[in-house]
């Protein structure tokens, strides 16, 4: 019997793969629960709308451009305000939960999250150094970006940081896994210490801003951000999608993927390449949300098992049900303040990743 033959008869004895009517039911399931999610949230906030009136309002919309409705207050605030938000809590969640699944996958390891690889931290710090230094060190950039600046400087500083790490983790053999992690929580501790440093050389309105940024809101949606972040987050879903059955393999490990015929290097570079993409525009767009990269995927993974054809769908829908339900809450809890989107995510996710948890004493974590 030779290396392969034996790789693959162990890979048949792994329990990966899910059974496509359990895999499609579970999707339906958490496809529905989205759009009731969507149509909750709809009517949610300090000015709220009756579940009546929002089917001829989103038709409405619909049917004319941005321009073109004003023909009642409700339209108004459905169209400029509302649905651009739902869209982004939908886009960012989904994204979210793919990063946080393509991210377990790559690890091995189903408590890992997207920040491992700085991307968060990454479009902190330098969204940090726009809001505290951004007027001494670039002057200029507001003149010729506009209201862009703090998406643009955040954006790149969390791809600048994911790039660092990679590279940090690169050796003749490859890109380590291992060391990635060990490099990942350094260069986060690192940007956690010049936050810090900022914070301390900000004025009281510079803190303010700062804080509410690195909290997470989705108060400032607007649609060039709706269709930047649904864009990179439907790329990211396909691209992600055509990885699943390589982090299926991995799940074996690397020796074993390499044997299967899987590209490992090269799955390690994609993998990382668009989950970096996916939270560093979520998190220029809206802050940083927490938790949701680690709660969706695993919470799948726990229903479903496994298989990645299954997870990162469902990861993705669950991750967008989760961001929609704390963004309803924080928009109507302490009306007319609104509560930071990224203490909810934690609020909401936490109790139910752990009553999943307890459910299962933990027979399907792995």
């Amino acid at each position: 019997m030779t290396a392969s033959t034996l790789t693959l008869t162990q890979a048949q004895r792994v329990p990966l793969r899910a059974h496509p009517a359990a895999g499609v039911l579970l999707l339906a399931a958490l496809a529905l629960l989205l759009v009731a999610t969507f149509v909750f949230s709809a009517g949610q906030g300090a000015y709220s709308l009756p579940l009546r009136e929002l089917p001829p309002l989103l038709w409405n919309a619909l049917q004319q451009d941005a321009a073109a409705v004003e023909h009642s207050v409700s339209e108004l605030v459905f169209f400029h305000i509302r649905l651009p938000r739902l869209l982004l809590a939908v886009a960012a969640g989904a994204g979210l939960g793919l990063a946080g699944a393509l991210m377990q996958g790559l690890f091995r390891n189903p408590l890992a999250d997207p920040g491992l690889i700085g991307v968060s931290s990454g479009a902190a710090l330098a969204a940090g150094v726009t809001i505290v230094l951004g007027s001494l060190w670039f002057p200029d950039l507001p003149r010729s970006l506009g209201s862009w600046t703090l998406v643009l400087m955040a954006f790149a500083g969390g791809l600048s940081v994911t790039l660092l790490i990679y590279l940090l983790a690169r050796g003749p053999a490859g890109t380590h896994i291992g060391l990635m992690l060990l490099a990942g929580i350094a260069i986060n501790a690192l940007a956690g210490a010049g936050l810090g440093m900022l914070s301390f050389l900000a004025s009281d309105e510079q803190l303010r801003n700062l804080q509410f940024w690195l909290l997470g809101s989705l108060g400032g949606a607007r649609w060039s951000a709706v269709w930047l972040v649904l864009g990179i987050t439907a790329v990211v879903g396909l691209i992600g999608l055509r990885l699943a059955h390589a982090l299926n393999a991995l799940a074996l490990g690397e020796a074993q993927a390499v044997l299967l015929g899987v590209p490992v290097e090269r799955v390690k570079k994609i993998a990382i390449v668009v989950a970096a993409l996916a939270v560093g525009a979520i998190t220029a767009t809206t802050g940083i949300i927490g938790f949701i990269g680690l709660v969706a995927p695993h919470m799948v993974r726990l229903l479903i098992g496994p298989d990645h054809r299954w997870v990162l769908p469902g990861a993705a829908l669950l991750g967008a049900v989760l961001v929609l339900l704390a963004d309803a809450v924080a928009r109507t809890a302490l009306q007319p303040a609104e509560m930071p989107l990224g203490v909810l995510t934690a609020l909401i996710g936490v109790p139910f990743f752990l009553l999943l948890l307890r459910s299962t004493h933990g027979s399907r974590l792995l």
